[in-house]
C-alpha cells in the first residue's frame, strides 16, 4: 500500500435503483417474508423442542437448520429494509466486514447440515435395522458441530483474505448488503487470490456436497422402489421430496452465483439470487418441511390440542 491511499471508513450500500414508491411497497413486502421466515423457523424449532416424537436426528438437524435461516436472514434483511426506507444508506466497514463473514459462515453451515440430513435419510432407508446405533445422540452431535466448525473456519479464510486487501474507494457497494464479490470490488489490488479460494471453496463446500447427496438419493430411491409396503413407499418418499426440495434450491441457487459464467449484469444477477438466498429459501424452507411432513403437522396438533386442554381445564394457558 502506498501513503497517499485513503482507508474506507464508511460504505455506501445502492441497493435496488427504484422510485420512492416502488421501495415503500419492497420494503412491506420483504418485512412480511421476513416475519413469516422467522415465524416459520421458529415454529419448526418450538415444535422440535415441545413434542417428544420429533426428538430424533432427522429433526435434530432440522432444528439446526431452522437456527442457521433464522441467523441467515438476519444478518442481511434488516439492513436491506432500514436502507429500502432511509435515504442514507450507509454502513461502517467494520459492520460491513463482519456481515460478510457471517453470510459466508451461515452459508457453508447449511450446506454441511443439508449433508448431513441427507446422510441421515441415507441411514434410515438403507439400513434401517442399524440406524439407531450409527445415528446416535454423540453422532449427531458431531455432525452438528462439524458443520458449524468447518462453515466458520471456511469463512473465517475468506475474512482474512478480505482484511489482507487495501481498500481506498470507490465507497459504493453495488448490492443490498456487503456480499463478499461485492466488497472485492472495492479493493485496490489484485484479487485473483480471493477469487481462486473462492471458487475452490464453492468446488469443496457445494459440488463435493451435492455429488454426495445425488449418489445418497440415487441409492435411497433404489432401496424406495424395494419396499413392499405402499404406505411405508409413500412416507419415505414424502420425507425424502422434502429433502430434495430444499437441497436444489439452495445448491442450485449458489452455483450459478459462485460457479456460473458471469452475465452481461453481474451486480443485478447476484442481488436477485442474494435474495433468494436471504429471504425466500429460508422462508420457503419450514413450508416445504411442514407441508410435506405428517410428522411436523401431527407435532403441531398434538400442541395446539395441549394448548386447548390446558385452556379448557384450568383456564391458564
Amino acid at each position: 500500500m502506498t501513503e497517499n491511499q485513503t482507508w474506507v471508513t464508511e460504505l455506501i450500500l445502492l441497493g435496488f435503483p427504484l422510485g420512492p414508491k416502488t421501495q415503500m411497497l419492497l420494503f412491506g413486502l420483504f418485512s412480511l417474508f421476513y416475519a413469516f421466515t422467522l415465524l416459520g423457523n421458529g415454529a419448526i424449532l418450538g415444535l422440535i423442542c415441545l413434542d417428544p416424537r420429533l426428538h430424533t436426528p432427522m429433526y435434530f438437524f432440522l432444528s439446526h437448520l431452522a437456527v442457521v435461516d433464522m441467523s441467515y436472514a438476519s444478518n442481511n434483511v434488516p439492513k436491506m429494509l432500514a436502507n429500502l426506507v432511509n435515504k442514507k444508506k450507509t454502513i461502517s466497514f467494520v459492520p460491513c466486514i463482519m456481515q460478510t463473514f457471517l453470510y459466508m459462515a451461515f452459508a457453508h453451515t447449511e450446506c454441511l447440515l443439508l449433508v448431513a440430513m441427507s446422510y441421515d435419510r441415507y441411514v434410515a432407508i438403507c439400513h434401517p435395522l442399524h440406524y439407531a446405533v450409527i445415528m446416535s445422540r454423540r453422532v449427531c452431535t458431531i455432525l452438528a458441530a462439524a458443520s458449524w466448525a468447518c462453515g466458520s473456519l471456511l469463512a473465517l479464510v475468506h475474512l482474512v483474505l478480505i482484511l489482507r486487501l487495501p481498500f481506498c474507494g470507490p465507497h459504493e457497494v453495488n448490492h443490498f448488503f456487503c456480499e463478499i464479490l461485492s466488497v472485492l470490488k472495492l479493493a485496490c489490488a489484485d484479487t485473483r487470490l480471493n477469487q481462486v479460494v473462492i471458487f475452490a471453496a464453492s468446488v469443496f463446500i457445494l459440488v463435493g456436497p451435492l455429488c454426495w447427496v445425488l449418489v445418497s438419493y440415487t441409492r435411497i430411491l433404489l432401496a424406495i422402489l424395494r419396499i413392499q409396503s405402499g404406505e411405508g413407499r409413500r412416507k419415505a418418499f414424502s420425507t425424502c421430496s422434502s429433502h430434495l426440495c430444499v437441497v436444489g434450491l439452495f445448491f442450485g441457487s449458489a452455483i450459478v452465483m459462485y460457479m456460473a459464467p458471469q452475465s452481461r449484469h453481474p451486480e443485478e444477477q447476484q442481488k436477485i439470487l442474494s435474495l433468494f438466498y436471504s429471504l425466500f429459501n429460508p422462508m420457503l424452507n419450514p413450508l416445504i418441511y411442514s407441508l410435506r411432513n405428517a410428522e411436523v403437522k401431527g407435532a403441531l396438533r398434538r400442541v395446539l390440542w395441549k394448548k386447548r386442554s390446558r385452556w379448557r381445564d384450568g383456564g391458564t394457558p
